[in-house]
């Protein structure tokens, strides 16, 4: 992971900036994820995994004011930009950390992600979704916008080429958007979406659907069961 945390080292102060230019339709994209991340409470405990400068931190917070929520990154110059994004806020949390391998910590009622899950290793990813479920208070969701790889080689290459297109015709240099191909080949490390779906039935996960899909832009939602003591008996579902 340090070659995926000096990669964003060196990127953090103008991330943000460029974020419309790089992801097609990101106000949807981030706008979905916000949209699932439901919580019955007002004030809910948040992990924002992967959380960089802050960007989906500030809509969580303009959904749920009241919250508490904890931005974990490995960078810690992403985080840096993130804290000045915050300055003053008394309910956010900053842990610099490689949440691979870190302590999530938790209870939560909400784990949150945007793109940056899809840089693990597959084993990586499986097994942090069911670390993320364990941290997970009953009734408890996660919300993960990320990249996720075509079902066959054909929709992997239309997916490129729809990519490289909203790049070619953005406002980016095309020093900037070489710089971008660049990353993207060397650090994702996409999947695809059936095996992630599979991934959060496996940990566990009662509810799991998608709610988002733009070509291999993907929000996927996934909602831990109450025990089953808290869930009603239904009439007539007694004992003889």
């Amino acid at each position: 992971m340090d070659h995926i945390r000096k990669a964003f080292d060196e990127i953090a102060t103008g991330y943000d900036a460029q974020r419309e230019f790089i992801i097609p339709d990101l106000r949807q994209f981030y706008g979905a994820l916000v949209w699932a991340a439901e919580s019955p409470s007002v004030s809910p405990e948040i992990l924002d995994v992967g959380a960089g400068t802050g960007l989906l931190s500030a809509l969580l917070l303009e959904k749920y004011p009241g919250a508490t929520i904890t931005l974990l990154d490995i960078s810690e110059k992403m985080l840096a930009v993130a804290r000045e994004r915050f300055s003053g806020s008394k309910n956010v949390v900053f842990r610099t950390g490689d949440y691979s391998r870190v302590d999530l910590g938790g209870p939560y009622d909400l784990v949150c992600s945007a793109l940056s899950i899809h840089h693990l290793e597959p084993e990586d990813k499986r097994r942090l979704f069911g670390r993320i479920f364990s941290v997970l208070a009953p009734g408890g969701v996660f919300a993960n916008a990320d990249q996720a790889e075509g079902e066959s080689p054909y929709f992997t290459g239309k997916y490129r080429e729809y990519w490289d297109e909203f790049l070619k015709n953005g406002p980016l240099v095309s020093t900037e958007s070489a710089e971008i191909c660049r990353r993207r080949d060397t650090l994702d490390r996409n999947e695809k979406l059936s095996v992630q779906l599979a991934w959060l039935h496996e940990a566990g996960f009662s509810d799991v659907d998608v709610v988002y899909k733009n070509r291999n832009f993907i929000v996927t939602v996934a909602r831990k069961g109450r025990a089953s003591s808290d869930v009603p008996a239904e009439k007539g579902s007694g004992t003889a």
